[in-house]
């Protein structure tokens, strides 16, 4: 399970500037208004080899003049109870307030480590001016300006150290497959039929299933474990503490997973948080299958399921590895062939080439199409061979690396689906010097 980082704090104090900062994304809103950040972000942040998850708790304050009402202090305890570490902001600017000392109060009563950091610290008068955050006697002071970055070197560092070591999931050896998609997309009712038992409760209420809930499942021979999640929404529309949490177990699921069975509804089509989900299970290098559930419920003809799955691939393009399935788990239609395609991605994201077959296949394909010259330089690519890694990557060794642009990676990319059946799986490619 990822570990979970929390940033919490009074408004205006620059938590989801760090946020950005540390998932490397212009994900959350800035501005210099108290109260913008009006939902809950999460995000992947990454340093000395370790990677995590980061809240930005910045919504924890909305359109009320008592800024630590009763609701503010159960969602900073609730951000306490899911994170291992508490990076907890304060502002060198305006210095401390009596809302930093009633965030300090809450903090303390908990056993989890707590890093400070003073932002705004943009010169040696604002960081000399962090030293009055020491009356808070929680820890060490460490100042930034999270604008800049200045100083969140030092303050990962801190953070990374308070990190649990990482563990295994349970049964490493199974591939996992998790179940993900919005709420009443029928994530429940396609795991219920998978499993002939209402293993999880099924009712017509979006976001019945809090908790992300494991099954271990034996289908065509295989062994592996199922997860269904909680639906994961757009964020503006997680309201209450639970969900927002019931979120951030859904994205540890994914992290955690071998293949994402993202299901969408028929009716609705591919929505914008449909999108967000595929594309984090692609930046994680995921298998990748897409359910089309309550199929039963369109009017269609022969051509509708084409005309559907061109629709989804133009929006998702360059992304058009990702199957398509067609199901209805009211009517136990295709489900289990939804299941033995996840498996086949599974194998797939297992796949291993030989270094001969490899370049047997691909160096004449390259030489039909060498890569363009740039600057009156030609690039010659030599070799080709299969990084050792959880998922599929290649090394394609050449004399100038650094002039390889983004349309021929995608000819690569697409000849090595072509020839070897990448279906359903991310390849990261890297081109290195000879």
């Amino acid at each position: 399970m990822s570990n979970i980082v929390a940033i919490v704090g009074r408004p205006n104090v620059g938590k989801s500037t760090l946020f950005n900062r540390l998932v490397e994304r212009r994900q959350a809103i800035m501005d210099n208004e108290s109260g913008v950040t009006r939902d809950r972000h999460y995000g992947i942040a990454e340093w000395s080899g370790r990677s995590f998850t980061v809240i930005d708790t910045g919504g924890y304050v909305v359109g009320s003049e008592d800024v630590f009402e009763a609701a503010i202090r159960e969602q900073v305890q609730l951000a306490v109870e899911e994170a291992q570490v508490i990076i907890f902001m304060v502002d060198c600017h305006t210095g401390l307030t009596d809302l930093d000392k009633e965030f300090a109060n809450v903090l303390r009563s908990s056993s989890k480590p707590v890093v400070i950091t003073a932002n705004k610290a943009d010169n040696a008068d604002k960081s000399y001016m962090a030293g009055e955050f020491y009356s808070l006697g929680l820890a060490e002071i460490f100042p930034i300006a999270a604008a800049s970055g200045s100083g969140t070197g030092e303050l990962l560092d801190e953070v990374v150290r308070h990190l649990p070591p990482e563990k295994d999931v349970e049964d490493p050896g199974l591939p996992r497959i998790t179940i993900l998609g919005r709420p009443n997309v029928g994530k429940s009712s396609f795991l219920n039929v998978l499993l002939g038992v209402e293993r999880t409760i099924v009712t017509d209420i979006a976001g019945t299933t809090r908790d992300a809930i494991d099954t271990r499942y034996q289908m065509f021979g295989k062994d592996f474990i199922i997860t269904d999640t909680a639906g994961l929404r757009k964020k503006s529309r997680v309201k209450d503490n639970i969900e927002f949490y019931s979120v951030l177990r859904s994205v540890n699921a994914l992290e955690n997973s071998d293949v994402c069975i993202i299901m969408l509804d028929a009716e609705r089509g591919l929505e914008s948080q449909d999108q967000s989900i595929i594309g984090l299970a692609h930046r994680k290098q995921k298998g990748i299958v897409l359910l089309v559930n309550k199929w039963d419920l369109v009017e269609k003809d022969h051509k509708t399921a084409e005309v559907y799955r061109k629709t989804i691939l133009e929006k998702l393009s360059p992304l058009r590895y990702i199957p398509i399935i067609f199901t209805s788990a009211i009517n136990r239609q295709r489900i289990y062939k939804a299941m033995e395609l996840a498996l086949e991605v599974y194998q797939n994201r297992q796949k291993r080439i030989p270094t001969s077959a490899l370049n047997n296949k691909l160096l004449p394909e390259i030489e039909k199409r060498p890569p363009p010259s740039i600057k009156g330089k030609y690039i010659k690519i030599k070799y080709i061979t299969q990084l050792p890694s959880r998922s599929p990557a290649f090394a394609l060794f050449c004399n100038l690396p650094q002039y390889i642009k983004e349309p021929y990676k995608r000819f690569i990319e697409n000849k090595l689906r072509m020839h070897f059946d990448f279906t359903g799986v991310p390849i990261r490619l890297f081109f290195r010097r000879k």
